[in-house]
């Protein structure tokens, strides 16, 4: 997919650049035709590259197993928003008694 968007915006570039540079410098000795399809299919090419390869980055569908686990870990430890809350609570709780002993010896 990210070839094919790459394609078209590669053509798209490569006809506005390729016609000013025509248009400002000539055709050159090969012609008008030749010229402005080197710029289209140069610039189609490169930019369908790299949109492909920034596709297959973006669509790696696969999490590692470790982010996996810790996902489902955190998803069934806290079923709502009352139930965290009230963990974050007992958390808060259970460290300010762990810092008052530590403090009184």
């Amino acid at each position: 997919m990210g070839a094919l968007m790459g394609g078209g915006v590669g053509l798209t570039i490569g006809f506005i650049f390729g016609s000013y540079s025509i248009l400002r410098g000539g055709a050159g000795p090969r012609g008008f035709l030749a010229t402005l399809s080197q710029y289209m299919l140069s610039s189609a090419a490169t930019f369908s590259f790299f949109l492909s390869i920034g596709s297959v980055i973006r669509s790696d569908s696969l999490v590692p197993p470790h982010l996996q686990a810790a996902q489902m870990q955190l998803a069934s430890s806290v079923r709502s928003r009352s139930e965290g809350a009230a963990l974050m609570r007992a958390r808060w709780e259970a460290e300010r008694r762990r810092l008052s002993e530590s403090h009184s010896k």
